[in-house]
């Protein structure tokens, strides 16, 4: 009999046919819990258990009754709210996984900041602001506004002034009420975090916590700088291109932010700042690296990310090491807003010699929204190569050639 894992894929995941494809592989019957998308690979949505990913405590109890028979091994989130559901169902079956106190802490960014603060890990100085309320005294300039609640930069703005905070407050503070935002019922959505902007490189790190020890598995550099207005993602480039010193001061730093929010068993993906006084943390999130980024690397002889999730899931030791050729992915960003009719340049992206694939994750007659307000990518672009300086550069000319063709979004007609 295979065993079984059980997988929570939230609206925008992107992962099903991913997970899918590894579970094959890998020998593993996946229990698919989920609230039923289109987004969603169509093989997908038949037989799932759907549940109120807003309910944290109802999906848990629900995914835990639903998938007992099944004596799964191990319940896997996706995101940052599924990552909490999991903890919380693995805790009732019993399973190993990190606590559901450390991954609440580490998806709240109050919490977050806090806990890493109170353990005497660097993090940028902070204080945590109530929508609709007087600008507080004391905000370091320039500030970043954070949402505490929202992750890939969703509602991210930087302000170098008591104006600028005051209109980025204001901004945030309409996208945190808008529907598409308000149906989380968070109670956090009310706060926002100020903290002081850090100059210096991002990088991010891919790995795995093994009953507390980190291992490693990719350390990405960022190479577009990330100084604001805005904070969109778009170039990760691994191998790193930083001092090796440095590299291990990175490695140290995740694992001590991960001892103090209390994670102990599962994937993380960590943000930091590199400043002049070294890595400070941005976050450590309880999951694996976001959207289809995951498929920029390899690992052992061409085991993917999920291949390696689930059998670490399976009880394996994480001890296969990243591809020895440079890999990196560029997310497409979405410059401005407007209903998708097409996407041109893609034969040209893909015959960029290094480019292996590129993949339009965006709908057609889908409505496209730029950053801050906005939460998805237009795609993702991959590329190999014999270094990082290669990759950049692949992905860099692919990304040249992708031009997405808008229509306007027509207004919503006002009731007469």
């Amino acid at each position: 009999m295979r065993p079984c894992v059980a997988v929570l894929l939230p609206q925008s995941s992107y992962r099903g046919d991913d997970l899918l494809a590894a579970a094959a592989r890998v020998g593993v019957d996946l229990f698919v819990a989920s609230d039923r998308c289109h987004v969603l690979a169509e093989q997908w949505t038949e037989g799932s258990l759907p549940l109120d990913f807003t309910d944290p405590d109802g999906a848990a109890r629900s995914l835990a009754e639903a998938v007992r028979p099944r004596k799964p091994v191990a319940v896997l989130g996706t995101d940052d709210q599924t990552a909490v559901i999991a903890a919380r169902a693995a805790r009732l079956l019993g399973l190993l996984h990190d606590p559901p106190e450390a991954v609440e802490a580490a998806r709240n960014k109050r919490l977050s900041r806090e806990r890493l603060r109170n353990a005497g890990v660097p993090v940028p100085r902070f204080q945590v602001v109530q929508l609709g309320g007087p600008i507080p005294d004391g905000v370091p300039f320039p500030c970043v506004v954070k949402p505490l609640v929202l992750s890939a930069s969703r509602g991210v703005i930087r302000a170098d002034g008591p104006a600028e905070l005051q209109a980025a407050l204001d901004r945030v503070g309409r996208l945190l009420r808008s529907p598409q935002v308000a149906v989380r019922r968070d109670a956090e959505l009310a706060s926002v975090l100020v903290e002081e902007f850090l100059p210096g490189p991002e990088v991010a790190v891919e790995g795995l916590l093994t009953r507390g020890e980190l291992t490693v598995l990719a350390l990405f550099d960022k190479p577009d700088p990330l100084d604001g207005p805005y904070f969109e993602e778009t170039l990760y480039v691994t191998p790193s291109r930083h001092p090796e010193e440095l590299q291990q001061a990175v490695a140290r730093a995740t694992a001590s932010a991960a001892r103090a929010l209390g994670l102990t068993h599962g994937p993380i993906h960590a943000e930091l700042r590199l400043t002049g006084d070294g890595p400070r943390i941005l976050e450590v999130a309880a999951r694996s690296i976001g959207g289809l980024c995951g498929r920029a690397l390899r690992f052992g002889v061409g085991v993917t990310l999920e291949e390696l999730l689930l059998l670490h899931a399976l009880g394996g030791p994480p001890v296969l090491v990243r591809e020895n050729a440079a890999s990196g992915v560029l997310m497409l960003p979405i410059r401005r807003g407007g209903v998708l009719r097409e996407v041109r340049g893609l034969a040209e992206a893909r015959a960029v010699p290094g480019v292996t694939d590129v993949v339009v994750t965006a709908h057609a007659d889908e409505e496209l929204v730029p950053l801050p307000e906005g939460a998805s990518y237009l795609g993702f672009a991959f590329a190999r190569g014999e270094t990082p300086a290669e990759v950049e550069s692949a992905l860099r000319r692919a990304g040249s050639f992708i031009e997405p063709l808008l229509d306007p979004k027509l207004p919503t007609a006002r009731p007469r």
